[in-house]
């Protein structure tokens, strides 16, 4: 008889872990209400990543003038409602695709919302209630459950999104005209990638940070080069900053801080954080331990501490990065179906900042390293001596690599580039694998190309420390 899984979200942990189960023969209900991809795919990563995308077309225009391309094409306009169609209509149409795989292999889709049932069934099965989108109920009993139900922007009193002037950042893509002073409240990844695209866009923007600096969760050296780009491109930076309040007065935007400044644009996108969607899930009922901010604590297997029962993607406490959570769901059903698995590794995940130029790292960072967690010896390479850099009017950006004293494995590495993103996965290769800087130098790279700057790199690391 085969087992009976029920996958509460549809978005990458859960539309991953329905694909593993088909191959195991498992009856599958995956309950989803924004569609397959869950907001992952519709509201979150794909169409952020394709604004950015679109974007980016600006920089290569406003690039081609340095190469003496048809001077002027940098000053040429982007259409804002166009380019948000087509970035809605790429979420749908990922979406889509998403639906038909899950098809193909047989997975149940139900159009709602699930929670676990107020009475469970015992402690071998459990009990789902699906609320769906036609008003009717249905409850399931099922051998393993996934909860994968994501995260939403999280929302500061007083600065309230009204869809108008004050918005989200899933609230952007409806924007029908250009904003004449864009205010972005929140200087992480989101953030950053926002102010990033806008400014290429020729937008004025300021950007307001709590903190000293923007990406403060991420490589100092990476955030400084971002800083002086963005800066170049105009962007104001308001620094130490705690946002109280907002005001939409009709014709514009005045976001009110703690210290008395005042900050006034045309629209302001909030991007303080998310907060992850369990409060409406009834997990008392089931039994399962949450953190003090609501997060479902899982180990590195994605179980909870109810058997039978996994969570995995931004509703658990682990990276909340759409990659982690498709491991995660992978790894949930890969374990509950008897499969041998092995725990997924966090310093071997690659994430990025896909600002231009793009941030990308992996392993650990340098901070660990200068405060003396960790024993490793650093090296940095600045893409500006790369030949296709040169070829490409690229000014900013870097390679840097980590590897552990004495034996030399490459334990992580940064990189800014216009490409970091997908550059990133050699060191990726190598953190994983436990490879040398020597093997890492060793391998060839095209030339020229900008992963030549990692060899590169790893050739000079050798060279000037005792790993010769």
């Amino acid at each position: 008889m085969s087992k009976k899984l029920v996958i509460m979200g549809g978005g990458p942990a859960g539309y991953e872990a329905a694909l593993v189960a088909s191959k195991y023969g498992a009856d599958i209900t995956l309950i989803e209400d924004q569609g397959a991809g869950g907001s992952a795919i519709r509201k979150d990563v794909v169409p952020s990543k394709g604004f950015i995308a679109g974007a980016n077309i600006k920089t290569d225009l406003r690039r081609a003038d340095d190469m003496g391309l048809n001077h002027g094409l940098g000053d040429a306009s982007l259409s804002l409602s166009a380019l948000n169609n087509r970035v809605v209509a790429l979420a749908a149409e990922q979406s889509r695709d998403i639906y038909a795989q899950l098809d193909r292999v047989g997975v149940r889709i139900l159009n709602g919302r699930a929670r676990f049932a107020s009475e469970q069934s015992g402690h071998t099965t459990h009990r789902v209630v699906a609320q769906l989108a036609d008003g009717s109920e249905e409850r399931i009993d099922c051998d393993m459950v996934l909860v994968c139900t994501g995260a939403s922007p999280r929302v500061l009193k007083g600065a309230e999104p009204d869809g108008e002037r004050i918005l989200n950042w899933r609230q952007m893509y409806d924007l029908i005209e250009m904003p004449t002073h864009l205010i972005v409240v929140g200087s992480g990844v989101t953030g950053a990638e926002f102010v990033s695209a806008y400014a290429e866009l020729g937008v004025p923007v300021t950007m307001v940070a709590s903190r000293d600096r923007i990406l403060p969760h991420d490589d100092a050296d990476a955030a400084d080069v971002l800083e002086t780009v963005l800066q170049n491109l105009g962007v104001k930076l308001e620094k130490d900053a705690r946002v109280d309040n907002v005001e939409n007065t009709g014709e514009g935007v005045i976001v009110r801080t703690t210290d008395g400044r005042e900050i006034e644009g045309s629209h302001v996108m909030m991007s303080i954080g998310s907060i992850p969607n369990t409060a409406d899930l009834n997990l008392e009922a089931a039994g399962i331990e949450v953190t003090p901010s609501g997060h479902i604590h899982v180990d590195r297997v994605s179980r909870t501490n109810v058997a039978g029962i996994y969570a995995a993607g931004d509703c658990s406490d682990l990276m909340p990065l759409a990659s982690v959570a498709a491991q995660q769901g992978r790894i949930a059903v890969d374990h509950a179906l008897g499969e041998g698995v092995a725990p997924i590794r966090l310093k071997t995940v690659g994430n990025a900042v896909f600002t231009r130029p793009e941030i990308a790292a992996v392993g650990v960072t340098e901070q660990q390293i200068t405060d003396g967690e960790v024993e490793a010896d650093i090296y940095k390479l600045p893409l500006a001596t790369n030949a296709r850099a040169k070829m490409r009017s690229l000014q900013h950006g870097f390679v840097k690599i980590f590897a552990r004293k004495g034996s030399g494995v490459v334990i992580g590495g940064v990189i800014v580039a216009p490409t970091a993103s997908e550059l990133i996965h050699s060191i990726t290769i190598a953190v994983t694998n436990n490879l040398t800087v020597r093997q890492l130098a060793n391998s060839m790279a095209v030339y020229p190309s900008l992963s030549g700057s990692i060899t590169e790199a790893a050739r000079r690391l050798i060279s000037r420390t005792d790993l010769d």
